[in-house]
């Protein structure tokens, strides 16, 4: 009964292997599946070789008993088949596997039929019991000729043979050679099965790890979602550009038709205009700044700046949002604040405005206040701002989903513009500054947002300190400029803008033809260049113009790619500056006054 135990120890254990298997996720790569169907062969041959021993005792000589030995040598053949498989698997390129499967499973299939026709002996005497005969024989042959296929194909790359994965193959060799010496010794005692068992639990050591393989998976998922989500951000920053293209003709001959003489229904009309094409603008941009935090691009470019004149920027820009409604702005800051701090001064614009044009929106009548305190310590000034307004309010479950994107609460007043995006964005950004913002909100009575963000004091500042002046006529009669763009209507736009300043304008629509003139010795006191323009860009012009030896106008970036960080980068690129569209009246005046005043 000694083989009786060994193959019920070996049972059990196999077959919890195979739970614990089974029941883990894992994936079902060539490993794992070569495994599992090993794993129910050997089950088979463990609950055959159990039947026969106890056949064997209990009715020896029975008739069935030739047969379940014959099948127990198909077992047996079909097994190393399989295994001889794996090591191929792991061994072999991927374009001989196909083959040398469809070869493995030919092969046993050929002995097994031959096994029927052979005979076999039974030998049971003395309590001693084991098989022989031409089928046995040809299963010891067949089993030497895949050993040597097993060892050849490992021998392909030696090199691995010292890895784990070939552990089992070693293992089989050293006890199939010590199964063949207990047999000599004692053929009574059968330990094949219980071999075969062993190499299956090591092998399930050294499969593929399937937690691992799930990792790998999700971080080829997560690599795919970040491609997807920076070619969404690509195909974003080009529609950014489509948009601000006609949103430039918009605003700009909006403004020049406002200079004009017109009645004051006409001057509202182009006011209108002029404020539904900025909302249209910070739509565009919210929904960039959103795919930027999507993609963890949203950056923080730090810099020297004077808080007071963003804040006198803001009330401005506040008054003329809150247009005819009958609002009370009330604003106050500390005087304390040092005049130049260190930061992001456009994302701490784009914060406040942000609450402030929340306010505005939400806030048909009544207060809006803002607020600006400071706190100074060690060479940080925290910046405590608050905007109160007395508008629609919060609920208290809402407040919760505020800062997601692209939600909006039902309120009365179902004609609030807006995507949803402000506050989410607010939110990152102070995050992203270390910041932290508190809501405080009564519905139908009013909201506070309070936010507190560290600033550096610089006590030393590189920038000039904002001062009041009188807007002035500036001419630059004898200058001589060229505006460089593919768009004809921008070309208006920017050549109507320039009109005031006296120049002699010229405008091209391609980069070839401003390679062209600066070749044949054509001058200029200022280039006006887009970038995106097809066949040769803006910094590609650029960069040919550099190769000229003389070459030394100031150049600036006319561009819609006004997304957060452009402006840096064009500089770097060789531009001496830059001027977003829609053209900026006040932006324009500075480069002009820079570059062409002397």
């Amino acid at each position: 009964m000694t083989n009786m135990y060994f193959q019920l120890c070996s049972f059990f254990y196999m077959l919890m292997i195979l739970i614990i298997f089974i029941s883990k996720k894992r994936i079902n790569n060539g490993e794992t599946k070569i495994f599992s169907v090993l794993s129910l062969i050997n089950i088979f041959g463990i609950v055959l070789d159990i039947v026969i021993v106890y056949l064997s005792y209990i009715v020896p000589g029975h008739s069935c008993l030739y047969f379940l030995n014959k099948i127990y040598l198909m077992y047996i053949i079909f097994w190393t088949s399989v295994f001889s498989l794996y090591i191929t698997y792991i061994t072999i390129d991927k374009k001989y596997k196909k083959i040398y499967t469809t070869l493995t499973l030919l092969f046993p299939t050929i002995i097994s039929v031959v096994i029927i026709f052979l005979p076999l002996y039974l030998f049971n005497e003395n309590n001693v019991m084991y098989t022989y005969g031409p089928s046995v024989t040809l299963t010891y042959l067949s089993e030497v000729v895949l050993g040597v296929v097993i060892t050849v194909i490992s021998l392909l790359k030696p090199k691995r043979l010292i890895t784990k994965k070939y552990s089992p193959l070693v293992a089989l060799v050293l006890l199939t050679i010590f199964g063949l010496v207990v047999r000599l010794i004692d053929p009574g005692i059968l330990l094949t099965t219980s071999i075969m068992t062993f190499i299956n639990i090591l092998m399930y050591h050294t499969i593929e790890n399937p937690d691992m393989m799930i990792i790998e998976e999700l971080n080829v998922a997560k690599d795919q979602a970040e491609k997807a989500n920076n070619a969404k951000t690509d195909f974003l920053s080009n529609m950014s550009h489509e948009i601000r293209t006609p949103l430039n003709a918009i605003v700009g001959f909006s403004e020049i038709l406002k200079s004009k003489s017109l009645s004051d229904d006409e001057k509202e009309d182009v006011d209108n205009i002029i404020i539904a094409s900025e909302n249209l603008l910070e739509i565009v941009n919210g929904i960039l700044d959103i795919s930027k935090i999507e993609a963890n691009k949203l950056e923080i470019i730090n810099s020297e700046y004077e808080f007071k004149q963003i804040y006198r920027e803001l009330i401005s820009l506040t008054k003329t949002r809150i247009g005819t409604k009958k609002i009370d702005f009330r604003f106050n800051i500390d005087e304390n604040i040092p005049d130049v701090l260190y930061g992001d001064k456009l994302r701490i614009k784009q914060i406040i405005l942000n609450l402030l044009t929340n306010s505005v929106k939400y806030t048909k009548e009544g207060i809006i206040e803002f607020n600006v305190n400071s706190v100074k310590k060690d060479g940080v000034c925290r910046l405590i701002i608050s905007v109160t307004d007395s508008g629609t309010g919060i609920k208290k479950e809402n407040i919760e989903k505020l800062f997601t994107k692209f939600e909006r609460f039902e309120h009365k007043n179902s004609t609030i513009e807006g995507t949803g995006l402000g506050l989410a964005i607010t939110k990152k950004l102070v995050e992203l500054m270390n910041g932290k913002i508190v809501v405080q909100s009564e519905y139908g009575s009013g909201s506070k947002f309070t936010i507190a963000i560290d600033q550096k004091i610089v006590d030393n500042p590189t920038i000039e300190l904002y001062k009041e002046e009188v807007i002035e006529e500036i001419d630059c009669s004898g200058k001589k400029i060229v505006i460089v763009d593919d768009n004809s209507i921008n070309l208006k736009v920017a050549s109507k803008f320039l009109s005031k300043y006296n120049l002699s304008i010229e405008t091209l629509d391609s980069g070839f033809d401003l390679l062209e003139k600066i070749i044949d010795g054509e001058k200029y006191d200022l280039i006006l260049l887009d970038d995106m323009m097809p066949n040769l860009s803006g910094k590609e012009t650029l960069k040919e113009l550099k190769t000229i030896s003389d070459f030394n106008i100031p150049t600036i970036v006319l561009t819609a790619n006004a997304i957060s960080g452009m402006k840096e980068e064009y500089l770097s690129s060789g531009f001496d500056d830059y001027l977003a569209k829609p053209i900026n009246k006040a932006e324009l005046n500075r480069i002009i006054k820079k570059y062409l005043v002397k």
